[in-house]
C-alpha cells in the first residue's frame, strides 16, 4: 500500500437514540457519534407511520403566496 493516502483508523463510541452505547472503528474524525435515527424508532422497522399534515402545509403555502383558493369543480365548469 502507499504511505500517507489512506485516512485515520481509529476507535469511535456509538451513542444510538436508545442510550445504547457501542465501540467500533472508523475513519471518522470525531471519537463519538450521536445517532437521532436507529432501529429502534425510525418507522421502517417499527412499523408505526407518521403522517404528514399535509392540508397544513398547503394552507401554510396559500397563506404565504398569497395564492387564493380554487373553485370547486362544478363551478369552472
Amino acid at each position: 500500500m502507499k504511505k500517507n493516502i489512506h485516512p485515520d483508523y481509529k476507535k469511535l463510541t456509538v451513542h444510538l437514540a436508545d442510550g445504547t452505547k457501542f465501540e467500533t472503528r472508523s475513519t471518522m474524525k470525531a471519537d463519538v457519534h450521536k445517532s437521532e435515527v436507529d432501529s429502534t424508532n425510525h418507522p421502517f422497522y417499527t412499523g408505526r407511520r407518521q403522517y404528514v399534515d399535509t392540508a397544513g402545509r398547503v394552507e401554510k403555502f396559500r397563506r404565504r403566496y398569497g395564492v387564493k383558493e380554487d373553485a370547486p369543480e362544478d363551478e369552472q365548469a
